[in-house]
């Protein structure tokens, strides 16, 4: 996972959707689409969890996911997991308990947008 500074701008052409958009009605739009820039307007928001995991699993959205606004260190995991690729921390965040957050995890049961199989899918050895 990229870090982007809280103040550094999108880069030119970069879709920006508020939460509360249909990302299953952009249709045509997501082309040639380099970056979208997803918002959290507060952190307890989670709807653009969700707009990350259609962008990925149904739309088949392979470009940048960038998770703006209102985003903590301890969303890492779950962000990784819906399928973000970049986020732009809250100001008041620190780069280091970002980091050690995206280690608190290591395994998952469910599958997720990035993941593929994960380990109650993987074979088990000897077996």
């Amino acid at each position: 996972m990229q870090f982007i500074p809280a103040d550094q701008a999108l880069p030119a052409g970069a879709l920006e959707l508020a939460n509360t958009e249909d990302v299953m009605a952009l249709g045509g739009r997501l082309a040639g689409v380099a970056v979208v820039a997803l918002r959290f307007p507060k952190w307890t928001d989670g709807r653009a969890y969700s707009q990350a995991v259609l962008l990925r699993s149904r739309l088949r959205y392979a470009g940048e996911i960038r998770a703006t606004g209102e985003v903590l260190a301890d969303m890492l995991p779950l962000l990784r997991r819906c399928g973000f690729d970049t986020v732009q921390l809250r100001a008041d965040q620190r780069l280091e308990s970002a980091q050690r957050a995206l280690g608190f995890f290591d395994g998952h049961y469910q599958t997720a947008a990035q993941l593929g199989r994960t380990a109650a899918h993987r074979p088990q050895a000897g077996a």
